[in-house]
């Protein structure tokens, strides 16, 4: 698809992507000095407290950086991708959608939309759908900036997803507007998230109407399984009416619906 221009209303979000690389460098600090024995003494008459042992980084298995499309529920299935929330307002009513159709989705989230609506992620990963990183800010550029500023998008959504998810990992990595590179895709898929493409862009993102978004995922569904829709960045009531026409519709032609491959 052609990339969303700019960065739109994810502008706002650029402090809060600083405020992130500074807490990161802060528990840099503090992780390097835990270990060491403090320098100062203890205070007269209070008995020294053992030092806490420190709990072991869970070790995350990398996956291949190679950008997945494909489906791991086979030939004749379909990946949902709803991207750039979680919205207090449409998330639920797409959850309320995909419920009803009893179908799993993975959610590519921006870190500060994750961080300000913990609820909503935690409804997502007990609905047993799957979590995505989608950078702390969308920039659509961020192929055109350097190594470290892609490493703190990246790395900054990361952390912001699994806190506010209590804990879970995003599984895949989904560059926005697909600024990829090749620093990027391994970065992420040596924290175990599987670079995320699409094949089909239902164009919700431009609000061109409910039948034309239903008419564009038909048209375009011969390029492969995995879609994609948003849950944020303005109305999308468009977006749910289709998820609403759309799901049943693929049951009808026989297709079942799987994650992108990891």
């Amino acid at each position: 698809m052609a990339r969303h221009s700019g960065r739109g209303w994810y502008g706002r979000m650029v402090a809060a992507a600083v405020g992130v690389t500074a807490v990161a460098a802060a528990t840099s600090v503090w992780t390097a000095q835990a270990g060491q024995s403090s320098g100062g003494s203890a205070r007269h008459g209070a008995a020294a407290q053992p030092a806490a042992p420190q709990q072991p980084k869970q070790k995350v298995a990398a996956v291949s950086p190679v950008i997945a499309h494909a489906s791991d529920g086979g030939a004749h299935a379909v990946n949902i991708t709803i991207d750039d929330g979680p919205d207090p307002v449409w998330t639920p009513q797409v959850l309320q959608v995909l419920r009803a159709n009893g179908v799993k989705a993975t959610f590519c989230m921006i870190g500060p939309q994750a961080q300000a609506h913990p609820d909503l992620v935690r409804q997502v990963v007990a609905a047993g759908h799957r979590l995505c990183d989608h950078t702390v800010s969308h920039d659509t550029t961020m192929d055109k900036k350097s190594e470290a500023y892609q490493s703190q998008q990246i790395l900054g959504a990361e952390q912001q997803i699994v806190q506010a998810s209590g804990g879970v990992q995003p599984l895949y990595y989904r560059a926005p507007g697909g600024a990829f590179t090749p620093y990027s895709r391994t970065l992420a898929a040596s924290h175990g998230m599987r670079p995320l493409g699409w094949n089909v862009d239902s164009k919700d993102f431009e609000r061109p109407g409910t039948d034309a978004i239903v008419a564009t995922v038909k048209r375009e569904l011969a390029n492969g399984p995995t879609i994609l829709f948003h849950d944020a960045g303005g109305d999308r009531s468009q977006t749910v009416a289709a998820l609403r026409s759309l799901l049943p519709w693929l049951k009808q032609q026989g297709y079942t619906f799987g994650f992108p491959v990891r």
